[in-house]
């Protein structure tokens, strides 16, 4: 099947993967980058069928560690739910936490930059979380918000 959008993405991260530069475009809304990655559609629609309702709070963060863990069943499903974990953590961090942005490295992996210019990797910290629980997603925050 051959989707020019589709196409487009995959050498752009092609490129990211070789260790090529990802610049965003100066016409782009950092705003806008930050809706994006909050989204995290899956983590949200699992919250939710177990009636917890994600509002971008630490406290959301604290109930979300308290889950049943229902997604390790399901190993296609596991990496997409522990990348949402880990957009949905930078999410909260960026929104909550002063001087927090978010930030593309080279290879087009997005981290959460504090104020200490301290970068947290929290798409790795969501993986973790998924497959073993640890570091629990409100410990990480609780890192972050400490500086």
């Amino acid at each position: 099947m051959n989707i020019p959008f589709l196409a487009g993405w995959r050498r752009r991260h092609d490129d990211a993967e070789r260790g090529a530069s990802v610049t965003v475009p100066p016409e782009v809304d950092p705003e806008g980058v930050a809706e994006l990655l909050s989204e995290c559609e899956l983590l949200r629609s699992q919250a939710a069928s177990a009636g917890l309702e994600l509002d971008d709070s630490a406290r959301s963060l604290e109930a979300l560690d308290q889950l049943l863990p229902r997604w390790r069943d399901d190993p296609e499903e596991l990496p997409w739910l522990g990348n949402d974990a880990g957009l949905y953590l930078g999410t909260v961090i960026v929104r909550t936490v002063p001087g927090a942005v978010w930030q593309v490295w080279p290879n087009g992996q997005p981290v959460v930059k504090l104020a200490t210019g301290r970068e947290i990797n929290v798409v790795e910290a969501g993986l973790d979380w998924a497959i073993s629980g640890a570091p629990e997603l409100s410990q990480v925050y609780a890192e972050a918000s400490e500086g």
